[in-house]
């Protein structure tokens, strides 16, 4: 993995109820893709867009946003940075090591109804297309 330049603090998405000391581990199914079982747990330096995956995560729970610290090396998510937004301004990253769960936050912007269903959209519009694959 190459060398992560942020220092945090970081910031998971979901709609999980955790508690300080949980870890979030790789293993699981992908909010955005459900046939994929992610081999990585994402996270980002930015509370408002851990709160956007909260938003968009799969469940009925409510969407929170916790903050955490890497147990292991990260990188850049290169589903964001590569592909997207060159230089990772989204602070996106992944990890294969766990992340621990140090507190919720509870002070993130929440979207608009109609921004939420423009964002589902576009979700659904990647899935039919082949080059919208999540890389995992």
């Amino acid at each position: 993995m190459s060398q992560a330049l942020d220092e945090g603090p970081f910031f998971h998405g979901t709609k999980a109820d955790l508690h300080n000391g949980d870890l979030l581990t790789a293993g699981f199914r992908s909010n955005y893709r459900p046939e994929v079982v992610m081999n990585h747990i994402y996270f980002t330096a930015l509370a408002d867009g851990a709160g956007l995956a909260a938003e968009l995560a799969a469940g009925d729970g409510a969407p929170r946003v916790y903050a955490v610290e890497p147990t292991g090396p990260f990188e850049d998510d290169p589903n964001v940075t590569d592909k997207k937004f060159p230089g990772n301004p989204t602070r996106s990253y992944r990890s294969s090591a766990p992340l621990r769960v140090v507190g919720e936050i509870t002070d993130w912007t929440r979207q608009t109804p109609e921004a939420l269903q423009a964002w589902r959209e576009r979700l659904a519009e990647l899935r039919a297309d082949e080059r919208g694959e999540i890389i995992n």
